[in-house]
């Protein structure tokens, strides 16, 4: 994985986007600690797969357990401000 200063120029960045649409991955520092990561869209795509996966599995597991409390759709929606 390639690693690019934060305080470069944005010519070292554009490089480092031509690096990640080969599909390499760049760790982003601000001086010796690294703050983010750019990757290829499919990496992105991929993670988001996994998340879903996750949060299926744990969905399917929580409906499975009758202690697990309900809280009605209407409700929700008002505690989130869409009623």
């Amino acid at each position: 994985m390639n690693r690019l200063a934060t305080g470069k120029t944005v010519n070292s960045f554009d490089r480092a986007l031509d690096r990640v649409s080969r599909g390499e991955r760049v760790v982003l520092r601000r001086g010796r600690k690294p703050v983010a990561v750019v990757v290829p869209i499919e990496d992105l795509k991929r993670l988001q797969e996994l998340e879903d996966l996750d949060d299926a599995r744990e969905s399917t597991k929580r409906l499975a357990d009758p202690r697990e409390k309900r809280i009605p759709y209407k409700v929700i929606r008002k505690q989130v401000g869409l009623s």
